[in-house]
Parts: C-alpha cells; structure tokens; sequence
C-alpha cells in the first residue's frame, strides 16, 4: 500500500531540507506508533537526518542500515545494483548487460563497496553487530530513491533477518523505483511521488548537500538513549 500527498505529485522542490522531510513524513507515520515497538534502520549519509526526525515521533530506536549501491568502474556516482555489510547482493541484470561488464567487473565492485561498509560500520556503528529483528516491525528510511535498487538490498536483509513486517518511507521517489518496491513491502511512505522520464533525489530539497560521517554522527546524537 502507498501512501502519498497528492498536492505534492510531480512537484520539484518541496521540502526545504531532510530535517524538514523527516518532519513531513514523521506526520505521516506517527500512526505506526499505536502498532507497537518498532526498529527504524536509515540508510546513511541522507537517510539519517530524515530518520531521526521520525524516531523523534514514534519513539522507536534508530540504527542505521548500512548498504551501498555497486558503483560502474567509470563513474562511481552511477551504479548497476547493492550490496549490504551483510552481503545481501542485488545486481540489475539489465544494467550489467547494457553496460557490457562482466563477472570481472562485479567482483571488483563487490569487493570495493564491501571495504566501504565495513569502514562506514566501525565509524559510524562502533563495529557492532545488527541488532535481531526476528518477529519486529522494521521501518527502512532513506532521503530519496531513483532506482530503488539500495533500498530493495535493504530489504532483501531485513526480511532475510526474519522482519516480521516491512515499511519503507522516504520523502521523494520516482514512480519506476516505487513499481519496484511496492510488492516486497508491507506499507510504503512517500509524499513526493514524480513521474517522468528523468528523476533526482536533489529536486526535491531546496537545500541540498552531501552529508559527512561526522554530521551523520551529530544528528545520531540528538535522540535519547542508546543511539549508535
């Protein structure tokens, strides 16, 4: 099931910043609150800001979800699938093919991206393992998707770790990443939903940057308790 903001389909620059977003869709999910404890994992650097904003709302603990997307060879910004710290591979086969990689080229991503995460966990995490979600409700919270193919690795872990319900809720996403989302979910949280040919995360947020470790560390602090 989606839930959306119709006012807001197909409209660019509609949240100020992601701790503006967080609020938006903290709004949106205050709900879940009345369902239980809960864990939310955000997926770091962009996801953090917005997570806390929710963890604030629903009072559950946040811990951060660490997956990456496997980066071309040639261009490391754009990517041909991810890869969990748990090793949860997901490749698009169709990107593989049109790019022309080989076996070759995945290997050398997966190893690039798995050195990546295991860096991210011991600064970001303290090196610790995740914690167990067998039987809970876990809420996957990112700043945007464009493909969705980060946040279905994501997925593909939690429900792997025995999640017994998956929600996802992110501020933007274009409609061929929540195509692909929508059936592996339990519920799914996007306001800014836009269709087109062409999508960015960015459009979204009329202040956007790249968030460092550090700043990821600062918003992690502001929650009560035991925060990683």
């Amino acid at each position: 099931m989606l839930i959306e903001d119709p006012k807001l389909r197909n409209r660019t620059y509609v949240f100020l910043d992601r701790e503006e977003a967080g609020r938006k869709l903290a709004q949106m999910v205050a709900p879940l609150a009345k369902e239980g404890p809960g864990l939310i994992l955000a997926i770091p650097a962009g996801g953090a800001p917005v997570g806390v904003e929710i963890a604030k709302v629903l009072k559950w603990p946040l811990d951060l979800l660490l997956v990456k997307k496997l980066p071309l060879p040639w261009n490391p910004e754009a990517g041909f699938g991810a890869l969990t710290l748990e090793g949860d591979l997901l490749v698009n086969r169709e990107a593989l093919k049109y790019f022309r990689l080989d076996e070759k080229d995945l290997e050398w991503a997966q190893k690039k991206v798995k050195e990546e995460l295991l860096r991210r966990n011991e600064i970001l995490r303290g090196g610790r393992p995740y914690p167990d979600l067998s039987g809970k409700t876990v809420l996957l919270v990112d700043d945007g998707l464009a493909s969705g193919f980060t946040m279905l690795a994501g997925i593909q872990m939690v429900r792997r770790k025995g999640a017994a319900k998956v929600i996802v809720a992110v501020p933007t996403a274009s409609e061929s990443s929540l195509e692909r989302i929508l059936p592996l979910v339990d519920e799914l949280y996007c306001p800014n939903v836009r269709g087109g040919p062409y999508f960015a995360v960015a459009e979204a947020y009329q202040k956007w940057y790249d968030l460092d470790y550090e700043e990821v560390k600062r918003y992690l602090k502001t929650l009560p308790g035991e925060n990683p």
